[in-house]
């Protein structure tokens, strides 16, 4: 719970758990291009873009935020990615660099994350973008973290902590990665990427392409993060959900009584058709689909 001065006010976060990648050269736009799901092509210091770097068999290494920086700060373009994981994406970019002219660098020493909701706000600290995912996941900011604090005052936002910030991203059904889903082992479609504007379904070539085009035209994504409820709290993360004695699904982060979970959402409708209920960890829960969600939902039988 928040003071009440900031209950009503503009909210910012610095997120710990995120990290910086920079990527720039005469080359990087297109490099980019040929390598995430997302159309870099339509990225612009105005506008960023939320995408991902398969394996060549469809599943997600790394996801990623890709702002641009304006041309009078330098240029470039500025991963927003998972911190841990930073060094990884780094050197996989070089890997793939061959004789592009570009440049690959982690910034996740001197470059922070926050996240800003619950209204807008300008500064003149670091990079503000929109997040590309929600409208309702507000902006982030690039920024050395220890400008923080001056950061929020100049937005006129309250500096909170991190779980704040993920109470609202799991009340919005957004998954994370490493908490909700494993990298390396998860289809795009699976973590609701696009649905929340993570893949460019006609744009060129890139790592993985067919594979998540074929699930698209198909329709064949059975398995879905989405927002559960638990009558107390939803157990920690990568315990099984049940439909009496069949798996149906894991659990992921949660926040007290609301949480996500990777479910089979065909043994979700069967279970229900059944009129079985779902438990996990023995609690019983109750998947919703989420407000911004077009994919099939199953419904209870009246």
């Amino acid at each position: 719970t928040f003071p009440e001065a900031t209950r009503n006010r503009m909210k910012a976060a610095l997120l710990p758990d995120r990290g910086v990648v920079k990527v720039a050269g005469l080359d990087a736009r297109a490099f980019l291009n040929g390598l995430l799901t997302t159309d870099v092509t339509k990225v612009t210091p105005q506008q960023a873009r939320f995408g991902a770097l398969l394996t060549p068999q469809g599943k997600i290494l790394f996801d990623c935020i890709v702002a641009e920086a304006p041309a009078e700060d330098g240029g470039g373009f500025f991963l927003d990615c998972p911190k841990a994981l930073a060094i990884e994406l780094m050197q996989k970019l070089n890997f793939y660099k061959l004789r592009a002219k570009v440049i690959c660098e982690d910034l996740s020493p001197v470059l922070g994350v926050m996240a800003i909701w619950e209204g807008t706000g300008t500064t003149e600290y670091g990079l503000l973008y929109a997040d590309p995912r929600l409208p309702a996941l507000g902006q982030r900011l690039m920024l050395p973290p220890h400008l923080a604090g001056e950061a929020a005052k100049d937005l006129g936002a309250a500096l909170v902590e991190a779980s704040a910030y993920e109470a609202h991203r799991i009340a919005l059904g957004v998954p994370r990665g490493g908490l909700d889903f494993m990298y390396g082992d998860t289809f795009p479609h699976e973590t609701d990427m696009d649905q929340l504007a993570g893949i460019d379904f006609d744009k060129g070539c890139y790592v993985g392409q067919e594979v998540v085009s074929r699930m698209e035209h198909r329709g064949t994504a059975r398995t879905r993060i989405v927002p559960v409820t638990a009558d107390g709290f939803v157990p920690d993360g990568g315990v099984p959900v049940m439909a009496g004695d069949r798996q149906i699904g894991t659990t992921g982060s949660h926040d007290g009584s609301h949480g996500l979970a990777m479910l089979r959402l065909d043994r979700v409708a069967d279970a229900r058709a059944q009129g079985v209920t779902l438990t996990a960890g023995g609690v019983p829960i109750e998947p919703r689909r989420p407000d911004w969600a077009t994919f099939d939902w199953p419904e209870a039988k009246s």
